[in-house]
């Protein structure tokens, strides 16, 4: 059992399940950083694989799937922002129509689209790869420069301001409704990637495949007191919990098969009680 959970082909099933909760924390990080409550990551997450599934198998390139993921996530967020902000609908709200939008739209897009309800049809995916996967790269590098760029930049500075004072930014002639739209858009097309990771590495999209990520994502977010660095390791620590509890399903271990699938949970608890640190507060300007 040591020498498995040890093994490369382990650690690369562990690194493959975390791209999507990655960039999806990463970009509700961002979202909510700036101030606006970032519900609609489920949306994100859905429209991005089936955007990245339906361009992919028309395009017959995994490349131009991924662009199609990233500007569906961006797209939603969009809209996202102009319902909540241009035109004051509750952020909640706003986030929730999106999520379930996205749930019977995807059904609908591929009944349009492929005559089918469930399953679009093949596209040319990254499969298993990590290594020779340019969204395990981009995943790399947003969880690295992510938390610089709000921490060492301009834009950082306004985003963060944006959520907390947004007084502040006004004060100084920046909009903070534009500073909001910017990051919701950044954070939208890093959530539509981890989309289009769900349906480019199994080479097709099927109904309801996000699966509830999204939402695990923002949790991580919020456990991690709004820092996306620690929100990226949270993620890998559902990972890990993941691919123990697909571990211990199929393997003969001394643990009982309904409690498998709170491994991840736990797992990422005991990752944020260790590393953590203290909890931090919410923006002070979050959902206003």
């Amino acid at each position: 059992m040591i020498s498995i959970l040890l093994s490369a082909t382990f650690g690369a099933q562990i690194l493959r399940i975390a791209i999507p909760y990655v960039l999806a924390a990463l970009g509700g990080a961002i979202t909510e950083r700036s101030g606006v409550v970032d519900l609609a990551l489920e949306a994100k997450l859905l429209f991005g694989a089936f955007a990245a599934a339906a361009v992919g198998h028309a395009t017959s390139s995994p490349m131009a799937g991924l662009a199609a993921g990233i500007a569906a996530g961006a797209l939603v967020a969009g809209v996202q922002i102009g319902l909540a902000l241009w035109l004051a609908a509750d952020q909640v709200i706003v986030g929730v129509a999106l999520n379930l939008l996205a749930l019977a739209g995807t059904r609908f897009l591929l009944q349009l689209l492929f005559d089918e309800g469930s399953n679009s049809p093949y596209t040319p995916g990254f499969g298993d790869a990590v290594l020779g996967n340019p969204i395990a790269w981009l995943a790399l590098v947003a969880a690295i420069a992510v938390p610089l760029a709000l921490r060492h930049t301009r834009w950082g500075l306004r985003l963060r301001a944006a959520g907390d004072r947004p007084e502040a930014l006004a004060a100084v002639g920046v909009s903070a409704t534009r500073t909001r739209l910017f990051a919701a858009l950044v954070g939208g097309a890093l959530a539509g990637a981890g989309g289009a990771q769900l349906s480019l590495s199994v080479n097709g999209f099927s109904a309801d495949m996000s699966g509830g990520r999204g939402y695990i994502a923002l949790a991580m977010v919020i456990l991690a007191g709004w820092r996306p660095a620690w929100a990226a390791i949270a993620c890998v620590g559902v990972a890990l919990g993941e691919s123990l509890r697909i571990y211990f399903q199929v393997a003969d271990v001394a643990i009982p098969r309904e409690l498998a699938p709170l491994v991840p949970y736990v797992l990422t608890l005991v990752v944020l009680v260790v590393l953590g640190g203290k909890r931090r507060p919410p923006p002070a300007s979050l959902g206003k």
